[in-house]
């Protein structure tokens, strides 16, 4: 047992060395030779030997690593890891449209004052998610796919510029620390010196060189590496109190507790700072420590954060500004085609092989047919080529001066692709996309685990345990190839697939069968035909009764459907002339997928048409998918937000912040009596009047 004199000791050891890293690594001030600073390392090691009972998750002894892992284990995050929106305009009509974008969602007005922004440099590394837990650094995990990753704490300890206890009494009981770990140019160089003159491999990159060195399963290898860390955001935050109201308050709040925070970072109003900071920081780009691929802009308050929400998984209150990537010139020797899950055929240029960006690079994205036509790229051509986002190589442009001659032919998609070279489905394109799309959604080999994971969804045919993970085992062991093939799936063939007993393989089965009974409006749906969501699967189901009158429909007639524009009347014929697509759903229908069907209707204009209304609380006796029905039946919109174009505001028990906001918006509020009796005018063809 450890006398109260050694246990003191080493609890002042432990303080002197973190504070002597936070120097050194942080503030880049050293305040003690290496050899002090060694023999105090020494000092703590020894005492720690002598009494393991003194073990600690924070001593600065931790950051020399620990015993080899054979694998990463996975960790699912609290709060999920997003990646932002990235904008490749490099100019300053960059930073604008963001501004406009969020002075938009917001409903402000050019009388109304400029937005408060935060601002900060877009890091070449590897994200990292730090969880504290009362002060104390518990877990690392990498993004991943932003809903799991990696959990590399061993690794994450032996970078010195990471605190292992917060410096903050008291501490919150959980904080994530979310930032990027990185090499600094100068570290990456004295590595790969003391590398070559030992005759090692070297880094190819210093982004590499840190998303290397976290990756490696023996800590030892990554306590070499030279790395460093810079805090941007936080992720589940628990008894924090008061907690900051804005992103800048955050940053400070973080660089007092010992979290390395970026000096290079502003607050200020409007796109005209955000334009000033992305060009002052241009001029000094190459003169930084580190490599960065852009800057971020934020806006600084968290409360006009949640209003923006989300599109997609992209926060609306944020985005990464580009600056022009490194490039290099090289020869195209082939054009050929990817087809993507959404059944886009992307051109690729197949390349002589060139080295940028720090990598050598073969192939290129030409992005589409259009891109193809501006540049001019054709097959021989000397190209310059970049590391779009220092990440995605594209062909930026053909040297024209260069071109051979007689010059190549020019290269056209649907002419070189007349099918899709998968599945040999017509290709086709719409007049208002740029992409060439594959047609045969529901048998193409690259979109089948698109197709199916959208098939199997809740709000599609519902079968329940039917996911990512069964999907891809079902694809890759060629056990399914439509979404037909679902309904021959038999008890042995499940039961057989990893993670799958005869429990859990017979409640697939059960899901499956309790799927062949369905509506019109959700088997649209389910077939995933572009640009037709669920809303407009409903009007569509609703309007003609039955599928055959589906199928046989023109264009005038999909035109007579609510919201159904040429777009998407091309894109429903389209779906419906390829002969594969059919096959699959008479398939469907032959294993006993069935709905009811009706003579179809000729939509009304409905007393709710044009008006957008919110749904908050829980109702009386509505469930809120039972709600948003009759809302769309009378020619209404629900939305997920309150803002100022909401039309109504539905209010149940427990109503929160939409409500609150509804009144400060001074937007109407209808209980669900409210809702029913202006739903019963619609009915009888009334004209109903409310009076607020």
């Amino acid at each position: 047992m450890a006398s109260p004199e050694v246990l003191a000791r080493v609890h002042a050891l432990r303080r002197e060395i973190e504070r002597h890293n936070h120097a050194y690594y942080v503030l880049d001030q050293p305040t003690i030779p290496d050899a002090e600073y060694d023999r105090l390392f020494r000092q703590l090691q020894a005492l720690e030997a002598d009494h393991p009972e003194l073990a600690a998750a924070d001593s600065p002894t931790r950051r020399i690593g620990g015993k080899p892992l054979d694998a990463f284990p996975k960790v699912r995050h609290a709060v999920p890891m997003l990646s932002i929106r990235t904008e490749t305009d490099t100019e300053a009509s960059g930073a604008q449209a963001f501004d406009a974008r969020v002075r938009k969602e917001l409903g402000l007005d050019e009388r109304d004052p400029p937005v408060d922004y935060s601002a900060e440099l877009k890091f070449d590394g590897l994200a990292i998610n730090l969880r504290y837990e009362h002060g104390v650094l518990v877990q690392a995990a990498t993004r991943g796919d932003g809903e799991t990753g990696e959990e590399v704490t061993q690794n994450i300890r032996t970078v010195h510029a990471i605190p292992l206890r917060l410096n903050v009494q008291p501490p919150p009981a959980v904080l994530e620390v979310r930032g990027e770990v990185f090499m600094r140019r100068d570290d990456f160089e004295r590595y790969n010196a003391k590398q070559r003159e030992a005759g090692k491999p070297t880094l190819v990159n210093p982004r590499n060189g840190a998303a290397g060195s976290i990756r490696q399963l023996d800590p030892k290898l990554a306590a070499q590496r030279p790395l460093s860390f810079f805090a941007y955001g936080l992720g589940e935050v628990r008894g924090w109190d008061p907690a900051p109201t804005t992103h800048s308050g955050t940053l400070d709040a973080l660089e007092k507790m010992g979290v390395p925070v970026c000096a290079e970072r502003m607050t200020g109003p409007g796109a005209s700072a955000l334009i000033a900071f992305h060009d002052d920081i241009a001029a000094r780009r190459d003169q930084l420590p580190f490599d960065i691929d852009g800057v971020v802009y934020k806006v600084n308050r968290f409360d006009l954060q949640r209003e923006l929400g989300f599109v997609t998984r992209e926060p609306r209150w944020a985005v990464a500004h580009k600056y022009p990537a490194q490039e290099e010139m090289t020869v195209v020797e082939a054009i050929e085609v990817q087809v993507g899950r959404t059944g886009a055929l992307t051109p690729v240029a197949r390349l002589a092989p060139v080295f940028v960006g720090g990598v050598t690079v073969t192939n290129a994205t030409l992005h589409n047919q259009d891109e193809i036509d501006r540049k001019d790229v054709r097959v021989g051509d000397t190209v310059i080529v970049r590391r779009a986002g220092d990440v995605i190589p594209e062909v930026v442009a053909a040297v024209i001066d260069r071109r051979p001659e007689p010059a190549p032919p020019r290269f056209d998609i649907l002419q070189s692709y007349p099918t899709c070279p998968e599945c040999g489905s017509h290709v086709v394109r719409l007049d208002d996309e740029a992409a060439v799309r594959c047609t045969g959604g529901l048998y193409c080999p690259a979109q089948r685990k698109q197709a199916l994971l959208h098939f199997a969804s809740r709000r599609a045919m519902d079968i329940e345990g039917l996911g990512d993970k069964l999907v891809d085992q079902l694809v890759d062991r060629g056990l399914v190839h439509t979404p037909a093939d679902v309904y021959g799936l038999g008890l042995d063939t499940l039961a057989g697939l990893e993670r799958m007993a005869e429990k859990s393989a017979a409640n697939l089965l059960a899901a499956i069968e309790a799927s062949k009974a369905t509506t019109l409006a959700r088997f649209i749906f389910a077939l995933g035909i572009r640009n037709v969501g669920e809303t407009t699967a409903k009007d569509l189901a609703r309007h003609v009764g039955s599928l055959d009158k589906l199928i046989a429909a023109t264009e005038a007639d999909l035109l007579a459907v609510r919201d159904v524009g040429p777009i998407v009347a091309q894109s429903i014929i389209q779906f419906f002339a390829e002969p594969h697509n059919l096959d699959v759903v008479n398939t469907l229908r032959a294993a006993g997928v069935h709905w009811s069907e009706t003579a179809g209707v000729q939509q009304s204009a409905g007393i709710l048409a044009g008006k957008t209304l919110v749904l908050t609380g829980t109702l009386p006796t509505l469930t809120r998918d039972a709600a948003k029905e009759k809302i769309e039946a009378a020619g209404g919109k629900v939305a997920g937000s309150v803002s100022k174009k909401t039309y109504y505001v539905v209010a149940g028990e427990e109503a929160g912040s939409k409500l609150t906001k509804a009144q400060e918006l001074g937007v109407a509020i209808l209980d669900e009596a409210g809702l029913l009796s202006l739903l019963a005018a619609n009915n009888n063809n009334e004209q109903h009047v409310l009076d607020f």
